[in-house]
């Protein structure tokens, strides 16, 4: 039993996808595992969403927390989904990006208001820890 369903409430609800057209979700299917492993529950999407569709999903689910994975150069359009979020009056949902992402595009994204970004390599526990401190975040304010 997680922390969260020992204090009554839900477990984290996370959605993890991938958009444009990367489709190397090895990466994504890993940490999902990670996160339904901490007691979360995960909806993936698999690769090629569009930014509609996965902002849909995230209102049809009640999404805690979006995860996109990026492994070529698909992080660039996240803002975009971003905004979209905000336009759906979901600002609450924090976004996370994970993958290859270089320094100045880094910038970018936190810029555009991206929670956090993980680079390859991150573990199990900082995965798992930054997206358990997102979600408690967004669930308070």
């Amino acid at each position: 039993m997680s922390a969260q369903e020992a204090a009554g409430e839900r477990p984290a609800k996370i959605l993890l996808t991938k958009i444009g057209l990367d489709g190397h979700d090895r990466g994504s299917r890993l940490v999902a595992t990670f996160l339904r492993d901490a007691g979360m529950e995960v909806v993936y999407t698999g690769p090629w969403q569009e930014i509609a569709a996965v902002v849909n999903l995230a209102i049809q689910e009640d999404v805690d927390l979006i995860g996109v994975s990026s492994l070529a150069t698909d992080h660039l359009i996240v803002p975009k989904l971003v905004t979209a979020l905000n336009e759906a009056g979901l600002g609450n949902v924090a976004v996370v990006v994970g993958g290859i992402v270089p320094d100045g595009e880094e910038t970018m994204l936190y810029d555009a208001g991206i929670a956090h970004v993980f680079h390859p390599g991150a573990g199990r526990e900082e995965i798992v820890g930054k997206v358990s401190e997102l979600v408690s975040a967004g669930r308070e304010g």
